[in-house]
């Protein structure tokens, strides 16, 4: 009983907690999911990454929710169990081939390894085997009576929290470039806690090949004649946080009307004692240009108040010339990697404010400020935000589990003193 006890905690818990960190940011699981395809030749199904992104983590949450409060513990426990019997085997394979850095069974919030992932993954297994034998012994929170609506409020709470994740910025960021986040502190790691590797010189005399290190290679004895370097990993160190954030400005060249690169911006960027307005779109062809207008307004405001304003894209020089006649934004374009546009900004397009490095705001194009007063400094205008940030992702949480629980609570209340009495059994 102990033992069924346990595994309903561990199972349903885990269950939860992984299904809601991926449903706060459903856009950076679809990511995931497409690394994947990548690796097994199977781009041609990228459109239905989000989709797929968005049903699993549904499901994920809501099994693990069901599980906790034993509602519908048959099918509840089967689910789990198929949905372990499919996982387990994919995540040794992850393990073994090693084909991304990690699974983002826990999105952005908590990184562990492959093969810590397929260890969890053979717990959670186990588990899942004991409730499916030992289901009858799971007591159920709700009547027979209220145990449907239960279930059907927990799958609807699951599927709109994702999908406003996924047309907003997610409403909890885990990620480098959250508010309150300095990109330059993040972009340094200590040098004595980096990584140590390795370099080995091979040189050959007389026909004979020999390996030397940094420390008494024959760099002046002309003897030996140079065959070859390697270098090579000893020890793992940290890692920093942002670790390909590079910009590099674009220009239109007048003399043949296309647009070059330019010069390396990232420390300018980074470095800025001033408000620096970044509007990422990491694709100019798949962007919405619904709100195009105002980042235009914002890009005014800019130039009119001496706030620089870039545009960052991960699109090639021939597309954002396209782009730029037809729209004519007069935007200054920048080329960055793509991966590091969308991990900065879940939106594409998207709005970033920074002062020396230090993400102050970030918005979805939806949301980008209409600029009522384009002659009022941005401290002023609302754009800059007060108070911790972790404060506020503190208080979110909060308001995201009162919505969630207040209901239950509630059908608890009203089951039991209406329903419990009809001598309904429970499922």
């Amino acid at each position: 009983m102990y033992l069924v006890k346990l595994s309903r905690m561990i199972v349903g818990a885990v269950f939860v907690f992984s299904g809601f960190v991926k449903a706060v940011d459903p856009l950076g699981f679809t990511y995931k999911i497409q690394d994947y395809l990548v690796e097994m030749n199977l781009a041609d199904f990228f459109p239905l990454a989000l989709p797929v992104a968005v049903i699993m983590v549904t499901a994920e949450f809501s099994l693990g929710v069901l599980l906790l409060l034993g509602i519908c513990r048959k099918w509840t426990t089967r689910l789990i169990g198929l949905f372990m019997i499919f996982f387990t085997p994919l995540t040794l394979w992850v393990a073994i081939a090693n084909p991304v850095k990690d699974c983002g069974c826990f999105g952005d919030a908590f990184v562990i390894s492959n093969w810590q992932t397929f260890y969890k993954n053979i717990l959670l297994l186990a588990g899942a085997v004991l409730l499916i034998l030992k289901r009858e012994q799971i007591t159920p929170l709700y009547s027979m009576k209220a145990a449907p609506f239960a279930a059907l409020f927990i799958l609807l709470f699951g599927v709109l929290f994702a999908l406003h994740n996924v047309y907003r910025l997610p409403v909890l960021d885990f990620r480098p470039f959250r508010t309150g986040a300095s990109i330059p502190q993040q972009m340094f790691v200590d040098p004595e806690k980096a990584d140590v590797y390795e370099t080995v010189f091979i040189y050959s005399k007389e026909g004979v090949e020999k390996e030397f290190t940094e420390e008494n290679y024959p760099w002046n004895d002309s003897t030996w004649t140079f065959v070859d370097m390697k270098t090579s990993l000893v020890s793992a160190g940290e890692k920093p946080g942002i670790e390909d954030f590079a910009v590099e400005t674009l220009y239109l060249d007048e003399t043949d009307s296309m647009w070059k690169a330019g010069g390396d911006i990232t420390e300018l960027i980074v470095s800025d004692p001033s408000y620096s307005f970044l509007m990422i779109a990491y694709s100019l062809e798949e962007m919405s240009v619904r709100y195009l207008e105002r980042f235009k307004k914002v890009s005014r405001y800019a130039a009119d108040n001496g706030y620089p304003f870039y545009l960052i894209t991960a699109s090639d020089t021939a597309v954002i010339g396209v782009w730029e006649q037809h729209h004519q934004t007069g935007f200054r374009f920048c080329h960055a990697d793509e991966r590091v546009l969308k991990t900065m900004i879940r939106s594409n397009p998207g709005l970033m404010l920074l002062k020396e490095g230090v993400v102050i705001n970030k918005w979805d194009d939806s949301r980008v400020p209409s600029m009522e007063a384009p002659h009022t400094p941005v401290e002023e205008t609302g754009m800059v935000k007060t108070g911790e940030p972790e404060r506020a992702g503190a208080l979110r949480l909060l308001i995201i589990t009162s919505l969630f629980v207040v209901p239950l609570i509630l059908l608890r209340w009203v089951d039991r003193k209406k329903w419990r009495n009809s001598g309904n059994a429970a499922v």
